[in-house]
């Protein structure tokens, strides 16, 4: 498709502008399509406000956004399972698929990863993108592209509580009610965990996990969230602790509450990237720290999780900006945290 299309670009540390750019070309093995939605992610906010995260530093004009969904309008001649008119979601990590992690089905740990918005990647604040037919899931009838575009941070919930081990009759509780979070409690909810509590320190945020699911919610400014899960447990403690609220704090909270011999999965990055914990408890309990970076072999699953009505997406939107308010949307975003959980970017004028 030739032609020309609309691009929101970061022209500097909280400057957002446009720029007029060739509708990209897809290759055999790609799709072209057209974006209805795109999520603004923490990593958007975080390279808008600072410009960089650790090594990857901003150089301007940089296209953020990497949480899109829209319709495919040109399929690539060696792409068979996709066709014009399909709704998708992009999933927005290529992997090289020959170094050992991709071999052995953690492409996720791809150290060759080419993925929007890390610079020096563009990330797709944009009318159209070409990406690799195999990252682009179809969605079924019932699921829209604004639940498209959420499937990516929903894919960070599911491999959370995969990786803690969740399963039924257990009681997990999430440090942080953020958008993380708020996905990370759905998915151990759809996984069958039968308690899932969510702390934070917002109150408009934990009113948002008692709607989307929540079994119980603290305030960790008004209580000692330690304390209240011991009563909550019996004084059992919890069998699985989801930290994704990045703090020193919250991480040695989930220490001190969860029961001997339990996981506890780091997913929330600290802003100073180090931590002092007390690991002589960490080893007396035999607890088991896992981590998270992004996500593999979720999209299926998530997208049939929203599908099935297991999972609420929609719910976690609580602004939608259109492309021409991307300054507007960003700039909100930094200063209303409290307010925001998930603000979304309405890239066409028009969605079906």
């Amino acid at each position: 498709m030739e032609g020309k299309m609309k691009t929101a670009v970061m022209l500097g540390v909280g400057r957002m502008g446009f720029e007029e750019r060739d509708i990209p070309e897809a290759k055999d093995n790609e799709v072209l399509v057209k974006l209805d939605y795109v999520g603004i992610c923490g990593s958007d906010l975080h390279y808008y406000e600072t410009g960089a995260i650790g090594d990857y530093v901003v150089k301007p004009p940089f296209v953020l956004g990497h949480e899109p969904g829209g319709t495919v309008v040109e399929v690539g001649k060696d792409v068979k399972h996709l066709k014009i008119g399909d709704r998708v979601a992009l999933e927005p990590g290529k992997t090289c698929g020959q170094c050992e992690f991709c071999r052995t089905g953690r492409y996720n740990l791809c150290p060759d990863v080419v993925f929007f918005a890390t610079p020096p990647v563009d990330g797709v604040f944009q009318e159209y993108a070409a990406h690799d037919a195999q990252l682009c899931f179809k969605l079924p009838d019932n699921v829209s592209t604004l639940e498209g575009a959420l499937i990516e941070p929903l894919a960070v919930g599911f491999h959370a509580a995969m990786q803690g081990g969740a399963r039924a009759g257990q009681t997990a509780v999430v440090m942080g009610a953020g958008c993380i979070g708020l996905v990370t409690m759905m998915a151990l909810k759809a996984m069958g965990v039968s308690k899932v509590y969510v702390v934070d320190i917002m109150e408009k945020r934990l009113k948002k996990a008692l709607e989307l699911g929540a079994d119980g919610v603290i305030n960790g400014k008004e209580a000692d969230a330690v304390e209240e899960v011991m009563k909550l447990t019996g004084k059992k403690g919890c069998d699985l602790a989801i930290e994704t609220a990045g703090t020193q704090l919250t991480t040695i909270q989930t220490i001190h509450m969860t029961k001997k011999g339990s996981n506890i999965v780091l997913v929330g990055y600290s802003k100073s990237g180090e931590m002092t914990l007390p690991m002589s408890l960490v080893l007396d309990k035999e607890l088991t720290l896992k981590t998270v970076f992004r996500y593999r072999h979720i999209y299926p699953m998530a997208i049939e999780a929203v599908a099935a009505g297991k999972i609420n997406l929609k719910g976690i939107v609580t602004d939608v900006f259109s492309l021409d308010e991307v300054q507007k949307a960003m700039d909100y975003s930094v200063s209303n945290k409290a307010d925001i959980v998930k603000a979304v970017i309405r890239i066409a004028k028009e969605v079906k």
